[in-house]
């Protein structure tokens, strides 16, 4: 397991409950990764958590794809909120940032199982038409699964001081 840094500003770290609900509310995120030529790449992209994994979606090939199989490690961030203060020059947000390893499903039924998770949080109360749309398109769609090891929530001070009133 890797050494991750703790957080410097420690007052304005978020419970890991609130971090998980902030996954588990969010709808998308921006997944890091070791691009082309060293180069950082970084893709907004919807995704779905589970149980300290999160789910995403791919193409069967293209940037994304060859960075994950070049190395697997990889960061994530979702921003929940993000208000602006012009008067006061901040921003009062709330964050999640996460370090894991990443990798393409090869299991055809965790692919499935993991697809349908997707589906159903983005498309709800619709299991005939997500049957349907797996029966399609299953073929041409990777699933990729990112196994969280360091996970971080984080918010403005101002936000936190306002809870401490």
């Amino acid at each position: 397991m890797e050494q991750f840094r703790d957080m410097r500003r420690k007052r304005q770290l978020l419970s890991q409950e609130e971090t998980v609900a902030i996954l588990q509310k969010s709808t998308s995120g921006t997944l890091a990764l070791l691009g082309d030529g060293g180069y950082p790449y970084a893709v907004p992209i919807s995704y779905v958590y589970s149980d300290g994994h999160l789910y995403f979606h791919s193409a069967l090939e293209g940037h994304k794809v060859d960075a994950i199989r070049r190395c697997d490690k990889a960061s994530f961030c979702v921003i929940e909120q993000d208000d602006v203060q012009p008067k006061k020059f901040t921003t009062f947000y709330r964050s999640v940032i996460a370090f894991g390893r990443i990798h393409v499903i090869e299991d055809e039924n965790e692919k499935r199982a993991t697809a349908r998770m997707l589906g159903a949080r983005y498309n709800p109360n619709d299991e005939d038409g997500l049957s349907q749309e797996l029966e399609k398109g299953l073929a041409r769609l990777l699933m990729i699964r990112f196994d969280i090891e360091h996970l971080t929530g984080k918010e403005a001070i101002e936000l936190v001081r306002r809870r401490a009133t």
